[in-house]
């Protein structure tokens, strides 16, 4: 198959700034191998266009009218029908309780939106072919986070039971903001053993992608202060 058999990334744009909203896709459409499909105002907007034109990525911002970008992001995210559509936030606000809301919502990755072009186009192909977009530095400020909030009030929708202490060492891995390459360097495996183990990873907690993985890991306390089974 020749390059110009693949078909396009396809990318909606969700913003309440018709600048902004207009910048990305100029940026978008003049991508190779990747065209907008559509624009968004505000969260209801998104949500609409996304079960309308199932892109492979959302560019989703936080904080837009009405419906906001965390709870775009949690309709799409939840939705069976959807389950292809990969949600990239790109906001002003580098701040935790964002990382932290969009991630659970089901974000698969996190941009600020001073990033510079050449990182959102490398972003969204990242997000499209269903990878998790999450900086090390990134990951550590939330485990820091989340580290000091505190104990739920009801236990975590999902737990660690069933899964292998190997299986346990990858995720805490993950979670700590290593690549799989590594993970292959600090438990001496080998890349495929240690992409079957996250595979088996997805499958066992019924994570959509590795920013999941790092939720389930925060939440049932394998990483941060708190301790499995607390």
């Amino acid at each position: 198959m020749t390059t110009t058999d693949v078909p396009p990334v396809r990318v909606l744009i969700a913003d309440d700034q018709a600048m902004v909203r207009g910048s990305f896709r100029v940026l978008v459409d003049h991508t190779p191998g990747m065209t907008a499909v559509g624009e968004a105002a505000n969260g209801t907007e998104a949500v609409e266009l996304a079960r309308r034109e199932y892109p492979d990525v959302v560019l989703m911002d936080i904080r837009m009218p009405g419906l906001d970008g965390i709870e775009a992001t949690r309709q799409i995210c939840s939705d069976p029908a959807l389950s292809a559509v990969h949600v990239l936030i790109l906001t002003t606000f580098d701040l935790d309780e964002y990382v932290y809301a969009a991630l659970r919502a089901g974000a698969a990755g996190f941009l600020l939106k001073d990033t510079p072009p050449s990182d959102v186009l490398t972003a969204i192909s990242v997000v499209a072919a269903g990878e998790a977009l999450l900086a090390p530095s990134v990951t550590r400020r939330l485990i820091k986070e989340f580290a000091r909030r505190p104990e739920p009030a009801r236990p975590p929708s999902r737990s660690l039971d069933g899964i292998t202490d190997r299986e346990l060492e990858v995720l805490g891995l993950i979670a700590r903001g290593l690549s799989n390459t590594e993970i292959t360097e600090h438990l001496h495996l080998s890349l495929a053993t240690v992409k079957t183990h996250i595979g088996r990873l997805l499958t066992k907690l019924r994570a959509r992608d590795r920013a999941q993985l790092v939720i389930v890991a925060y939440e049932t306390g394998l990483v941060g202060d708190r301790r499995r089974g607390a």
